[in-house]
C-alpha cells in the first residue's frame, strides 16, 4: 500500500506502528470508528520509499503569449501490513451491542 511520505525514522526495512485507526475489514465485519477505533494499533513494515510518475502543471494565459510548465513527483512510502493488535476486535463487538 503506497501512503504518503513518512518521516525519515521511518527507513526501508524498518517497523512502524500506527495508532489511530480509522477502519478494519476482516472479509466477514467492517468495524468503522467514531472517529477512530479505540484500542487498535496496526503494525507495518516499510517496503519502500520513492516518487510518483511526473505530473505535468501548466500555466497559460490566452492571447498574450504566456505559458509556463512545471513537473510535480509526489514522494510516497510503501508499506506492508504485518499485523492488527490491540482491543480493537472486542472494541468493536461492544460497540455493535450498543449500537443495537
Amino acid at each position: 500500500m503506497s501512503i504518503e511520505k513518512l518521516p525519515e525514522e521511518a527507513k526501508k526495512g524498518g517497523k512502524i506502528t500506527f495508532s489511530e485507526v480509522l477502519l478494519i475489514d476482516d472479509g466477514k465485519e467492517t468495524i468503522v470508528g467514531k472517529p477512530t477505533i479505540p484500542g487498535a494499533t496496526i503494525t507495518a513494515e516499510v517496503a519502500e520509499e520513492g516518487r510518483a510518475k511526473t505530473v505535468r502543471v501548466v500555466r497559460y494565459k490566452a492571447k498574450s503569449r504566456y505559458h509556463k510548465v512545471y513537473g510535480h513527483r509526489q514522494p510516497y512510502t510503501k508499506v506492508k501490513i504485518t499485523s492488527l493488535a490491540g482491543k480493537a476486535k472486542t472494541a468493536a463487538k461492544k460497540e455493535t451491542k450498543k449500537a443495537e
